[in-house]
């Protein structure tokens, strides 16, 4: 795990009322960890370092293997704005994922129940629904095929713990470097099993302009040597 990161090189906008920053693979959003740096944790510090104070609403999260984009409130208005349009549906997340087999259906939707294992901090896909299970719904398209896998590109509908690794596992499409459910990788810890994911899209209202910006950036993060770099797109959508 990350111990530490220069928060600063990872911010790609910043207004009075959010922030929007690129989370690293391998470094949590929040921890309850002595001693362990977290996103939340090094936003609080360059805020305070600023005089802006402390407050840092967090939104949403992703796996601590996951990197990507997080947007962060920076006042309390608008982190229930922020907060209501992830209830809404109107925060729209895509992932790039590099995928073990080539699929037949180059483009499709999973749409599963799944329940979370709170002792083993996992989750399954359940064949029926139960008083534990959730929906959980994604829509997958292969961009690349090489000769290991395939990249893919995940557009959430919902957001459940680990969904796109469960999700994809079960429908035979397990992720490179995913030690939990990747079967061929399970139990593994070393550099090389790095998990092949990344949220390289987030989109959303704005909660007080409500002005249509986009910010674009590469970010210069290696996904894999033979995919090349991501390009970070964020688009703040007006109605």
């Amino acid at each position: 795990m990350m111990n530490t990161i220069k928060i600063e090189e990872n911010i790609l906008y910043e207004d009075k009322d959010v922030v929007v920053c690129c989370k690293p693979a391998g470094f949590p959003v929040q921890t309850r960890k002595p001693g362990c740096m977290d996103m939340e944790s090094a936003l609080r510090n360059y805020l305070a370092g600023k005089g802006q104070g402390t407050y840092l609403a967090v939104i949403h999260r992703l796996d601590q293997p996951v990197q990507g984009i997080l947007v962060f409130a920076k006042n309390k208005g608008s982190a229930a704005d922020l907060s209501q349009q992830i209830q809404q549906g109107k925060m729209e997340k895509k992932y790039l994922a590099y995928v073990q087999g080539k699929p037949e259906e180059k483009k499709g939707r999973l749409v599963n129940e799944m329940e979370k294992d709170s002792r083993t901090n996992t989750s399954r896909v359940v064949e029926k629904k139960t008083s534990s299970s959730k929906r959980a719904e994604l829509d997958y398209c292969v961009l690349k095929e090489t000769e290991e896998g395939s990249l893919v590109e995940i557009h959430l509908h919902t957001g459940r713990h680990h969904q796109i690794r469960v999700q994809m596992a079960y429908a035979g499409m397990p992720l490179f470097g995913d030690t939990k459910y990747n079967l061929e990788e399970k139990g593994k810890r070393t550099s090389g099993s790095r998990l092949r994911c990344a949220r390289i899209k987030l989109s959303f209202f704005h909660p007080a302009t409500k002005k249509k910006n986009g910010i674009s950036g590469n970010t210069g993060w290696k996904f894999s040597y033979s995919i090349g770099r991501f390009c970070f797109l964020i688009l703040f959508i007006t109605g």
